[in-house]
């Protein structure tokens, strides 16, 4: 009984050290996105824009400038952000459309501003699939 419980008792130490290593704290002045919401499942009509959301971490003091999605088949776009909502937690919204046949993977980053100089995000990424 002694060497079930000290061997639980390990696994959850185990568990919050791993837990604490893999929240890295931002630095200051960054921004950081966490996830993109792709319509109806990835499963999209080539050609016509759909509504996907976006949201992002961050200090407050980061602002965002422009929104990059990449398509293999097309390269880099920029797009304006719409309904930017700032905060600790914060989203946005862009209109896209999916990337042609052969080409799935939807990737995105945004550029912005703080404490006076331009930055660029991580990349976050979703399959999208034309029909």
């Amino acid at each position: 009984m002694r060497s079930i419980l000290s061997v639980l008792m390990g696994v959850a130490v185990l568990l919050v050290i791993s837990s604490c290593a893999t929240t890295e704290p931002l630095h200051e002045g960054e921004l950081k996105l966490l996830k993109m919401q792709v319509p109806e499942n990835g499963n999209l009509r080539v050609g016509h824009p759909y509504k996907f959301n976006f949201s992002f971490k961050s200090d407050g003091s980061a602002e965002i400038i422009r929104a990059v999605c990449i398509c293999p088949d097309t390269g880099p776009r920029a797009y304006k952000p719409e309904d930017v909502r700032y905060g600790s937690l914060g989203n946005f919204s862009l209109w896209l459309s999916a990337c042609a046949y052969e080409s799935h993977r939807l990737e995105c980053y945004v550029d912005y501003v703080s404490d006076g100089k331009r930055q660029r995000s991580n990349s976050v990424y979703s399959l999208v699939y034309g029909k």
